[in-house]
């Protein structure tokens, strides 16, 4: 029987994606995504690690920022390593396939000014 390793997550970059180079020279783009469950007291936050490589990558770096909402689909992924100390340390981290900028800010007065003669913007 065949199975199925997919993860798809919306939620808010928690930190400007780290950007990095592998050994071969691909990019590779690097942040922490926050999801939310449940509303008001029980509302919890899960943080998840996202990996993206290749034009994905590229993609985060031009157009993702802090708080940015996005979609993300992919698979969920552990590994480990040994850090610096000696210490085998185990990570659970999402290698995405897909990342898409969700919403759009409001534009600010900087952004878009009506001229005095446009009149009320039609609906």
């Amino acid at each position: 029987m065949a199975s199925v390793n997919k993860a798809i997550l919306v939620g808010h970059v928690g930190k400007d994606p780290d950007i990095r180079a592998t050994s071969s020279g691909d990019t590779v783009a690097s942040f922490s995504l926050a999801t939310n469950t449940g509303y008001g007291e029980n509302k919890t936050t899960d943080w998840h690690n996202v990996s993206v490589f290749g034009k994905s990558a590229d993609f985060v770096r031009n157009y993702v920022k802090k708080g940015a909402q996005v979609y993300v689909e992919g698979s969920i992924r552990n590994r480990s390593y040994v850090d610096k100390g000696g210490n085998k340390k185990y990570v659970t981290e999402i290698k995405a396939f897909t990342v898409q900028a969700l919403g759009q800010k409001e534009p600010s007065p900087q952004q878009y000014e009506p001229g005095a003669d446009e009149g009320p913007i039609p609906f």
